[in-house]
């Protein structure tokens, strides 16, 4: 069997790809491997508002009971909250059923820690091992032993004093647009936002089970970049269909990635001295812009691989506050264990209330440099070419050259495709194109 778990959880087709017999195995083998030893242990379990959430839940549910374990129910829920809760209420492990952004046929299966932090590649491994050897020693209790299944009314209100209990301020006078992508955050960010007193507005908040992510939210945001100007309103934030990721529009209706967020937020932070050694951990995709901005500030970064959990890995060893992704995964970490759009939202917004500036003014601290991304199609044994192939290693120094320090080359194989990724940034995007379709056709020519 190939590794069940990618970059975060297993994801996949439901009801193809991710079966409920899959989703009862997960929950068994999880539910064994997370809580073994523990007596009588409870596992949290919260989904979004997928059609497939549903049948998943009651296969991994009925997985989780099968093992003698409690399992929680909370319902509909974002991500994030299931990382605070598992916490709070001292659950054992908390697993969400969500595909992420993703569409609506895809779902997944996100497991989580005590701690509320997503697993390692050992315990995952482990849990792939104990389906893999068909549950051998894992127990089957009778009687008063089998598990048993609650549901916890108050969770969405427990995770909403915690995401106001992050700001010291109310947001009063403030006129705040929300796309909820039709997914978890449709209740939880609606009900904080006026509970702080902002003057909100809602699109995208209507889930009928299809319509997550359906041309909204974080990865579709041009209606709300729309919608905030037409209704004049002084922010715009936009989160995905688990609420794990948010990103930002000003009052001008210009988009505010997830690095222009880190550098407000990490400039903010820093004049607080909350900033830990002034660092703050990005991925080599983010934009070279957000560098020169943070060198500005005396703040430096520390680079990851592409995804939140690497993001996480090195917050945690370093001990740093502030890191995420482009895509508006940012992790704060005095406050969760994981990317949590709600509580992004609202550290901006308490940025913008206590600065009295508005966002365009705020993102101003940086600019973004022109990138250009060419995918080339390769096969497994050409995958390594760009480090490998001399002409194509001086191909690349040649145009590192040439972007004197203003701009630069990243190469990196795709986790999912036979595919090489080429990225370029620089000062002039006519010039980058060129570049980068180039090296592109020379790395074409290498594969024939």
């Amino acid at each position: 069997m190939s590794r069940m778990f990618g970059t975060d959880g297993v994801r996949g087709v439901a009801n193809t790809e991710l079966t409920a017999e899959t989703a009862y195995k997960l929950g068994r083998a999880g539910a064994y491997v997370l809580t073994k030893g523990t007596h009588k242990p409870k596992i949290l379990v919260g989904k979004d508002t997928r059609i497939s959430g549903d049948m998943l839940e009651d296969a991994l549910v009925s997985g989780i009971l099968s093992v003698g374990a409690e399992a929680v129910r909370v319902d509909v829920i974002p991500t994030p909250a299931i990382a605070y809760l598992t916490r709070k209420y001292n659950a054992d492990a908390g697993v969400v059923i969500s595909a992420s952004h993703n569409p609506v046929e895809y779902n997944g299966i996100k497991f989580f820690n005590g701690e509320g932090f997503k697993l390692s590649d050992e315990l995952e491994d482990r849990i792939q091992r104990v389906i893999e050897n068909n549950f051998e020693g894992v127990p089957m209790p009778t009687g008063k032993d089998v598990g048993r299944s609650i549901i916890e009314d108050n969770a969405q209100d427990d995770y909403v004093k915690f995401a106001k209990s992050t700001i010291d301020i109310d947001l009063n006078g403030l006129k705040v647009a929300l796309d909820c992508a039709n997914g978890a955050a449709y209740q939880t960010a609606v009900k904080t936002f006026r509970e702080l007193g902002a003057d909100v507005r809602v699109i995208n908040n209507d889930p009928d089970g299809v319509n997550i992510n359906d041309n909204c939210g974080s990865t579709h945001p041009e209606e709300l970049m729309d919608y905030v100007v037409r209704k004049k309103c002084d922010v715009g934030f936009a989160f995905d269909g688990d609420a794990d990721r948010c990103l930002a529009v000003d009052e001008k209706g210009n988009l505010v990635n997830g690095d222009f967020i880190m550098g407000i937020c990490g400039k903010y932070l820093k004049e607080q001295g909350r900033l830990k050694n002034n660092k703050v951990v990005v991925t080599v995709m983010s934009n070279m812009g957000l560098e020169i901005a943070l060198g500005k500030e005396n703040i430096s970064e520390e680079k990851t691989r592409v995804g939140d959990r690497y993001v996480l890995e090195k917050m945690k060893k370093g001990g740093y506050v502030l890191g995420g992704e482009q895509s508006g995964h940012i992790i704060f970490l005095e406050f969760n264990t994981t990317g949590d759009g709600l509580v992004t939202a609202l550290q901006v917004s308490s940025i913008i209330k206590k600065s009295g500036e508005t966002v365009s003014k705020l993102a101003s601290i940086m600019r973004e440099l022109p990138q250009i991304l060419v995918n080339v199609t390769v096969s497994s044994d050409k995958i390594n070419l760009y480090k490998e192939d001399s002409e194509v290693i001086s191909a690349i120094e040649s145009i590192e050259n040439k972007l004197s320090g203003k701009g630069r080359v990243l190469i990196r194989p795709s986790g999912t495709e036979p595919l090489l990724r080429i990225m370029l940034e620089g000062e002039n995007q006519d010039e980058i194109d060129i570049l980068a379709n180039s090296l592109a056709s020379l790395i074409k020519e290498k594969c024939k």
